[in-house]
């Protein structure tokens, strides 16, 4: 697993080992770049069960400004900070050790409004993606012109709308598929 483009292009990076963390595979973020890339620069990111931090590691690497790595696994958590601490990272990122569900309360209470939400939960907790999905829908985590987005298994189907979130893109590639939403937005969705 690497950093596929920007400041920290090429740069490995470590995930834990087993199969308790599926981190987004190199090929699905460089995709998933590519679609949000001029947009990134200056721009504040959640990463929501973020494993080992690829995904908020690549928006640091082409210029975000903030990223929130939410995690809630001891040894993952270990993992993105020795990650970023491999970079030589040192501002403009917090991690918090918690439940998703938990943190994204607590930066709602913090008025932490991001232009990303990338929510990658394990692909068996399908609830997961209701409940978060659901929660960030009402809060004042996202404004009108956020993106969410949700990776999740091809053989399940997370919901095309909650509350004023909206889905209006689907890209899949093997076995993921990436979802993305917005306030409001009436498209029909894109494959």
């Amino acid at each position: 697993m690497r950093v596929i483009a920007g400041k920290f292009r090429s740069r490995k990076l470590n995930a834990p080992p087993g199969m308790d963390t599926r981190p987004t595979s190199d090929r699905l973020r460089e995709t998933l770049f590519n679609v949000v890339g001029p947009r990134v620069p200056d721009s504040v990111w959640l990463d929501l069960y973020a494993g080992t931090g690829a995904v908020g590691i690549e928006a640091i690497s082409r210029g975000a400004r903030q990223v929130y790595f939410v995690e809630s696994e001891k040894k993952a958590a270990r993992i993105i900070r020795d990650n970023l601490k491999s970079l030589d990272i040192e501002d403009g990122f917090e991690v918090l050790e918690r439940e998703a569900a938990q943190a994204i309360r607590l930066l709602d209470s913090q008025v932490v409004q991001c232009d990303f939400c990338f929510i990658d939960p394990p692909y068996g907790s399908h609830g997961a993606y209701e409940q978060i999905l659901g929660f960030v829908s009402q809060s004042r985590l996202i404004g009108a012109e956020s993106i969410v987005i949700a990776e999740h298994d091809k053989h399940f189907d997370p919901g095309g709308r909650f509350g004023a979130l909206e889905r209006y893109r689907e890209l899949k590639q093997g076995d993921a598929v990436l979802s993305f939403y917005r306030l409001g937005v009436s498209a029909p969705a894109v494959t």
